[in-house]
């Protein structure tokens, strides 16, 4: 590229290579390197660097996205510094619809089920909103009880409850069509970082600030088990899709924490493999559909701008995406059976596709 620059220099008139520098400027912040290692047949670990193009799409906010969740294989739901809650279609790269509501950042969403019109934000203003996508722009539902933040909300497989948490140490239950709390529990310290619904099940799995990892029975929203103490903050989990497993990860720096871990959720609930690779914060993990890969894979995103793909049975990383720019990288969502949604604190939502021309990689097809 030096010399490039040199002979042009000498070549061409002023305003012609300034023309020609800012088109290469353009062109050089599209490209993306990823990388990813692999096992050679003597036993030697190799990363092999790849540049991928990518799409500018219409933006989705004018500021930092913090959360993004799939609403269905062509629509996805996010929320940010904004207070909008934004309903996109990743597919054609145009925003369907934006409501408002919240009076400060947004700091969690979820879809009601599968293919529901339906879905819920929680907020730094304290409370939590029910939308419809084919209502009107304004709340559909507002369901305020909290005194502090909104960090954790999980909605029953049938969305007729829904339960919140906050850094207020409290968990509420809510009747989603009277929009009534009939249940609150309180743990001394247990600030709430994130809530996942176990799917089929009556419980409710919960990360927190106090480093622990909390089972609740819905059924009078009480503990139901406490999985053994981690080392740093619980930032994140998520259940696989047939409730026998989940993920939780964790804060750090420097590599220090900044793991993801897989628990047992059946009777053992045992810590069956945990994943580092990481350097800063981990702040959301996923079980990738089986369609993704030929064994069972996992995803995580990190405030160290990188995805990584790990090997759920080995806890060895597959691949990892470097998102450079995008700074803290703050959600992760599955688009479709070969997508993933990723939110980002500089640079939006990244559209992720899963490539297996060369093995399994991944790479980012889009921005918005």
């Amino acid at each position: 590229m030096l010399l490039l620059r040199c002979q042009l220099k000498r070549a061409l008139p002023q305003k012609v290579l300034c023309e020609f520098c800012a088109v290469m400027g353009k062109l050089q912040s599209k490209l993306k390197h990823s990388t990813y290692k692999y096992s050679r047949p003597d036993g030697i670990i190799e990363e092999r660097i790849q540049t991928k193009a990518f799409q500018e799409y219409s933006p989705a906010h004018v500021d930092t996205v913090s959360v993004v969740a799939a609403l269905n294989s062509d629509l996805c739901v996010s929320g940010g510094k904004d207070k909008a809650v934004v309903v996109y279609n990743w597919k054609t790269g145009n925003v369907v619809k934006r409501f408002r509501g919240h009076d400060r950042e947004i700091t969690k969403q979820i879809a009601c089920f599968p293919k529901s019109n339906q879905f819920f934000s929680g907020s730094r203003d304290k409370t939590v909103m029910m939308w419809d996508l084919h209502g009107p722009s304004q709340p559909r539902q507002q369901f305020s009880g909290h005194a502090m933040v909104v960090t954790g909300l999980a909605v029953n497989p049938d969305s007729s409850q829904l339960c919140t948490g906050s850094r207020d140490n409290t968990l509420l239950l809510w009747d989603v069509g009277t929009g009534q709390c009939v249940e609150k529990a309180s743990v001394s310290r247990n600030l709430v970082t994130h809530l996942c619904w176990v799917p089929r099940e009556p419980y409710i799995l919960q990360t927190s600030e106090d480093k622990t990892i909390r089972l609740w029975d819905s059924r009078g929203l009480q503990v139901a088990h406490i999985f053994p103490i981690k080392q740093h903050i619980q930032t994140y989990c998520e259940v696989s899709e047939d409730g026998n497993r989940c993920i939780s990860c964790s804060s750090g720096f420097g590599g220090e924490g900044c793991e993801a871990t897989l628990w047992d959720l059946r009777q053992t609930r045992n810590r069956i493999c945990e994943y580092k690779g990481h350097f800063q914060t981990v702040a959301s993990c996923v079980f990738l559909p089986r369609a993704l890969a030929l064994m069972p894979v996992i995803a995580t995103s990190s405030h160290d701008c990188k995805v990584k793909v790990w090997n759920q049975d080995t806890g060895a990383c597959l691949f990892t995406l470097c998102l450079d720019g995008s700074g803290p990288l703050t959600s992760l969502a599955i688009g479709d059976t070969i997508s993933l949604l990723c939110a980002s604190f500089s640079r939006g939502i990244h559209l992720l596709r899963v490539d297996h021309s060369q093995g399994l990689q991944l790479r980012e097809v889009a921005a918005f």
